[in-house]
């Protein structure tokens, strides 16, 4: 059996960890027989986005350990907790909160940095050949946590210009891919795919989601 990581960065897909993806992401590794556990930063959000509306709200505070347990359903623990000599991989749902709260690439595009538990956790995985899987702009946590560290993550995020333009900038190779599929970098051993970077809808998002998980976990066992 598998020991799978799943890193949430909120709950929702403008400020944390985009619900679908999340779901899809968690279904794909239960069906495949995977030990989950779940994990996020001990730390307040960037910011707070009014889904309904799609505004700011200014005035509030919310943590991203408590709102990625709402999609965890309480089973959840601070990342700084994640020990990846217990795990043989670990998978990064996208959202928004991936770049503003795992890093800050939504703000800091080519500068961003890395939130220090990620940056702590991705830095690991890689130097012991542990499976990194991220999906959506989740691959820019996976850039900004190894830049400075003389490798050249091949990853994508799908197809936009200005954002691959970014993660190249960090130090990472872009690789333009469709929505249903995926790239594998079988060096540094990274999985990702598009997801909602580039779906129209749940099914589309899964089908990229659902080939990242069975390539993730057939790495963790190769």
């Amino acid at each position: 059996m598998v020991n799978a990581a799943v890193v949430l960065s909120g709950c929702g897909v403008f400020d944390g960890s985009e619900i679908h993806e999340a779901v899809v992401t968690l279904l794909a590794l239960d069906r495949a027989g995977a030990d989950v556990s779940c994990f996020a930063p001990d730390v307040d959000q960037a910011d707070v986005i009014d889904h309904a509306e799609g505004s700011a709200s200014a005035d509030e505070t919310r943590s991203v350990l408590a709102e990625s347990a709402r999609i965890a359903r309480g089973e959840i623990a601070p990342l700084s907790e994640l020990d990846m000599d217990a795990f043989e991989c670990v998978l990064l749902p996208g959202g928004f909160g991936a770049a503003k709260n795992l890093c800050d690439f939504a703000s800091a595009g080519a500068e961003a940095k890395a939130q220090d538990d990620i940056q702590r956790v991705i830095r690991e995985a890689h130097s012991t050949g542990k499976v990194i899987g991220a999906m959506c702009i989740a691959p820019a946590a996976v850039a900004s946590a190894l830049k400075g560290v003389g490798v050249t993550p091949r990853i994508t995020i799908g197809s936009d210009a200005a954002t691959a333009e970014g993660l190249e900038a960090m130090g990472a190779e872009h690789v333009d891919c469709e929505v249903g599929a995926i790239v594998v970098d079988e060096e540094n051993r990274i999985v990702t795919t598009p997801a909602y970077m580039l779906a129209g809808s749940i099914g589309e998002a899964a089908e990229g989601i659902e080939q990242l998980v069975a390539e993730t976990l057939r790495l963790a066992t190769s």
